[in-house]
């Protein structure tokens, strides 16, 4: 699998509150607020993801996705801390256009895979939540980020859901994008995980107008 970034997001100061030893989104993790969390986004055509009509995770290698021009974003976000990981310069449609969230081996989380790019439109903004289970990931969902804060003169609202910009427009390198992240569920010391209600009452009040310039300018 070509590896089209390696975003492990490690803040140096902060190493004494991570207690999570495993750096592989292949592998377990079991996970407490403030733990370092590593998982990957894999690209690549819809139909690559699954093997014999069943979804399976990246990692397995019954998909051979290693052979098939996919490419891989790996991240390492703080446990319940609301993040905007970016994607630089990425030329998505050439990988397939698709894109799966996902991370570990023996639970083998993943999201469904969910559009990035077709020849017309690249999205641009996205929103991901990983939903733990005593500290264990159990499920990755895709979030609709709505078209209230579409902007921008080439800005388009694709299913009255997701904002995109036509990919025409994203240059010889591609289109940046962005992922607002978060959390929901219970870490292993059984604390509640709240950045996901967090980010749904951001998303209601005047301040996420704030991320959306943020992000336009970013992207």
């Amino acid at each position: 699998m070509q590896m089209m970034m390696l975003m492990m997001m490690m803040m140096i100061g902060s190493m004494a509150d991570d207690t999570n030893d495993v750096y592989s989104p292949c592998d377990d993790a079991k996970v407490q607020k403030l733990d370092g969390f590593t998982f990957g986004v894999a690209f690549s055509k819809k139909e690559f993801f699954s093997f014999e009509n069943v979804q399976l995770s990246p990692c397995d290698s019954r998909l051979g996705l290693a052979t098939k021009s996919a490419q891989l974003a790996v991240f390492r976000p703080k446990l319940d801390e609301i993040s905007l990981l970016t994607i630089n310069g990425s030329d998505l449609l050439k990988a397939g256009g698709y894109m799966v969230a996902f991370a570990g081996r023996k639970y083998a989380a993943r999201s469904l895979p969910i559009m990035v790019a077709d020849d017309k439109n690249t999205i641009t903004s996205f929103t991901l939540v990983l939903e733990f289970k005593q500290g264990t990931l159990q499920n990755l969902f895709w979030k609709s980020s709505g078209c209230d804060s579409c902007s921008g003169e080439s800005a388009t609202c694709l299913n009255n859901q997701d904002c995109a910009r036509p990919t025409s427009k994203c240059g010889q390198n591609g289109c940046n994008l962005g992922i607002q992240l978060a959390f929901s569920g219970t870490d292993k010391n059984l604390e509640a995980l709240n950045s996901w209600y967090e980010v749904s009452k951001f998303r209601q009040n005047s301040l996420y107008g704030l991320y959306a310039d943020l992000r336009d300018k970013l992207f």
